[in-house]
């Protein structure tokens, strides 16, 4: 057994040999360099805005720094199920809402209740890597992966390999609509089939909808939740990162069944107990409160993708399709065999920090992600930067 380099007693081989983030990996070289310019996580450069910092301040003077119900404070959970009927006209009682220490936190919660060793979760990839790795790496399941199909407009699911891919020990089929790092979104008639496939064949469906609200021919992106019954097969995993620019705060949501409450509860206790209290206050002020904020990002980042599609699409070796969603262009680099050691290179002649296609599974080989939820200056200096390493 290893014992994870000169640990005192081993440790879990599994964790031992775990390699972690290859884009923490990339960020551990440039973070600190002055100068660089990091487009290698996915947050923009904007701060929270001040209507929901206030209102956290305002907690924090009230003394509200206590434990709350592990399921969450009821105004919280109350405020993001009024939310969620607003966007998708279903109706949502907060019995069926659980709130969580972040998005990652909710799927290391939703995979806990769900994943036994030797149980599979159908994944469409490529997909950000800690989604993969709390399945194969923590529970000891396996990840089966099914691959979008990119083309020059875009990427697209084929409905068909992934059902194939579903046995007997199949838990879960993991779907990001919006996607990161493709910028990839599920149609309404992409929901509808998996929710009738679930139905039929008792599994979950697993939908991590972060990016719901940064998608740019409509207010919100279609949604596992649209058409679906209370008691569907269906867990959706959202933040308050994204769409509000609060990756720090570590804020998230399950929106569930009403009978999984009990046990992510019991999973929330074991975890972490519950996210601050006066966190989860600032979060009902940012759902009651933020629509017009969103509306500034999001036609912000509009105009970010517009110049990265001109100006990143046609450098010489830069294969890129517009994103339908996210702020991020994933593009795939003519003659690239090594994303990883090639984030590298262009971090040390340009400054520039991307993430390694790699990162996102071996579907994402060839391929870089750039973050362009950031100033137009910012954005534009970046570019000038980039264009000699892709000419």
């Amino acid at each position: 057994m290893s014992t994870g380099g000169d640990l005192p007693a081993p440790i879990r081989p599994v964790i031992a040999g775990f390699a972690g983030s290859r884009i923490r990996e990339v960020s551990k070289i440039g973070m600190d360099r002055p100068g660089v310019t990091a487009l290698w996580f996915g947050e923009g450069d904007r701060p929270t805005p001040t209507f929901i910092t206030e209102a956290a301040a305002k907690a924090l003077a009230a003394g509200r720094t206590y434990y709350t119900s592990n399921s969450g404070t009821p105004e919280l959970r109350l405020a993001i199920a009024r939310y969620a009927m607003r966007l998708h006209g279903q109706k949502i009682m907060p019995e069926r809402v659980t709130v969580t220490a972040s998005g990652v936190n909710a799927l290391m919660l939703v995979m806990q209740t769900l994943v036994d060793p030797g149980d599979n979760v159908v994944m469409v990839t490529p997909v950000w890597p800690n989604c993969a790795d709390s399945i194969s790496v923590v529970l000891g399941g396996e990840v089966r992966r099914i691959a979008l199909v990119a083309d020059e407009r875009g990427w697209k699911l084929d409905l068909d390999r992934l059902f194939a891919a579903c046995d007997g020990r199949t838990r879960a089929i993991f779907i990001n609509s919006p996607g990161n790092p493709t910028g990839w979104m599920a149609s309404a008639a992409d929901h509808q089939a998996l929710r009738e496939f679930a139905r039929k064949k008792r599994i979950w469906i697993v939908a991590d909808e972060v990016y719901e609200r940064i998608v740019y021919d409509r207010p919100c992106a279609p949604s596992a939740l649209d058409g679906a019954l209370p008691d569907d097969p269906v867990i959706v995993v959202n933040s308050f990162s994204k769409a509000w620019c609060m990756t720090g705060w570590r804020l998230g949501w399950i929106i569930h069944p009403e009978a999984l409450g009990e046990p992510l509860a019991k999973l929330n206790e074991v975890n972490m107990s519950g996210p601050a209290m006066f966190a989860q206050d600032a979060g009902v002020v940012a759902l009651e409160q933020g629509e017009g904020f969103i509306a500034e990002i999001v036609a912000d980042y509009r105009r970010a993708r517009e110049v990265v599609v001109q100006r990143l699409g046609a450098m010489p070796r830069v294969q890129l399709a517009r994103p339908d969603a996210a702020f991020y262009a994933f593009f795939r680099v003519e003659g690239m065999t090594d994303s990883l050691a090639t984030a590298k290179q262009v971090l040390e002649q340009t400054g520039i920090g991307l993430a390694p296609g790699i990162a996102f599974g071996s579907e994402g080989e060839g391929w870089l992600r750039l973050c362009f939820a950031t100033s137009p200056q910012r954005l534009s200096d970046a570019l000038d930067r980039l264009a000699p390493a892709f000419a």
